[in-house]
Formats: C-alpha cells, sequence, structure tokens
C-alpha cells in the first residue's frame, strides 16, 4: 500500500492540471507516479520540464529506456522498472535486450547508466576511457548522467511513496 496517496486529476492546480492532462492523453491513463507528484507543483513542474528538455538530447527512446532500467535497478524502484520494461517494449526492445540493459550488459550505454548509479557519479578513469572507446563521446556522456539524474529522482520518489504500481507486472 502506497505511503503517499495519489491524487485526483481535479486536485492538481490550475498550472499542471494541463500538463497532467497531457501525459494522460500521450500515455492512455494518468500513471500513480504523476498524481503523487499532484502534492508537490513545483516539483512535478520542474520534473516534467527537465524530462521535456532532456528529450531534446542526442540520446534514442531506445537509450533513454536503457537508461532508465539500468538505473532504475540499481536503484531498486519495481515501479521505474515495471513502467520502463513497458515503454522498452514499446519502443521495440525484447525481453531479453531489456534483461540485458537492467544489468548494466546491453551495451556502453548501460554500463555507464548502471556505473553512475552505483558510483553515484564517481567514475574511474578507466570507466570514463571504456566510454569513450565504444564511441560515447563528452556530450553524451553528460547527456547519459542528466538521464540518471531524472530517473533517481523518480526512483527516490517512488520507494519512498511505495507508489502503487499501475503498469504491467515484473519480476523483480
Amino acid at each position: 500500500m502506497s505511503r503517499i496517496n495519489a491524487l485526483n486529476l481535479e486536485l492538481a492546480t490550475d498550472a499542471t492540471r494541463p500538463l497532467l492532462e497531457g501525459v494522460q492523453k500521450k500515455i492512455g491513463f494518468l500513471p500513480n507516479m504523476f498524481k503523487t507528484l499532484i502534492h508537490a507543483p513545483a516539483v512535478l513542474t520542474s520534473y516534467m520540464q527537465q524530462s521535456a528538455t532532456l528529450g531534446k538530447t542526442s540520446l534514442s527512446a531506445v537509450e533513454k529506456e536503457v537508461i532508465a532500467l539500468a538505473t532504475s535497478q540499481v536503484n531498486g524502484c519495481d515501479y521505474c522498472l515495471s513502467a520502463h520494461t513497458f515503454f522498452a517494449g514499446k519502443a521495440g526492445m525484447s525481453a531479453q535486450q531489456i534483461h540485458d540493459a537492467r544489468q548494466g550488459e546491453l551495451n556502453a550505454i548501460a554500463t555507464l547508466a548502471r556505473q553512475i548509479t552505483e558510483r553515484r557519479g564517481q567514475l574511474s578513469d578507466e570507466q570514463l576511457e571504456a566510454a569513450r572507446a565504444a564511441g560515447i563521446d563528452d556530450g553524451k556522456i553528460i547527456e547519459v548522467i542528466a538521464q540518471v539524474a531524472l530517473m533517481t529522482l523518480t526512483n527516490y520518489l517512488n520507494n519512498a511513496a511505495l507508489t502503487d504500481i499501475d503498469f504491467p507486472a515484473i519480476d523483480a
């Protein structure tokens, strides 16, 4: 049972309601994570702005899902693992690719995201060089760090709130 209640859309502020309605239209329903963020309009707005801005990076939709899966696995967020397993499947990833991304083993992006999360950003010279050798330039390294940071916010929120999972269940 959730420790921070998900609120109804009607309780959103006039400023955040259109943002939430946009999420609802895009996904087909309003996920409980967003209903939980209704409690903190400034955080909801900030999250939505950061998400939209990071949507304009050089990272592909699949790469973003890989980062979300690797980060959420390390942070133990069942809510985000369920959500991003769903979205990764929609982006064309197979069950094996999703599994490998969760373990940080799918590709260099997955490995880097896992390392950033596990080491709280304190990467070794060798880890950075390995990422570069795999073709990840410094700009993309920074984009991966930003995606990990955004995922960490939602991971921590959902872990603290015990947000009720409203996506298809996955094996944690």
